[in-house]
């Protein structure tokens, strides 16, 4: 299918392309060896007052990430 770009740098996509798509309001662009590539990208809500007491509720910490690290790369070095 052939697209246009407009004056202001903007492409209609296809109506036959959308309605494989639905709900998709944003893209993922990107450039490779010449040619564009569109991603669908969909996004959720997010509560993050529900979040905060999940990481609450399971005791995590602002360095728990950072220990889960330092452990798994402590057990990658030791001999199986």
């Amino acid at each position: 299918m052939l697209a246009k770009i407009t004056s202001k740098n903007q492409i209609t996509i296809p109506k036959k392309i959308i309605d494989k798509i639905p709900n998709v309001k944003h893209f993922d662009i990107e450039l490779k060896d010449g040619i564009i590539i569109m991603k669908p990208v969909k996004f959720y809500d997010t509560n993050l007052d529900q979040i905060r007491a999940k990481i609450k509720k399971i005791g995590l910490k602002e360095n728990s990430v950072a220990e889960a690290i330092k452990w798994a790369k402590s057990k990658k070095s030791e001999p199986s």
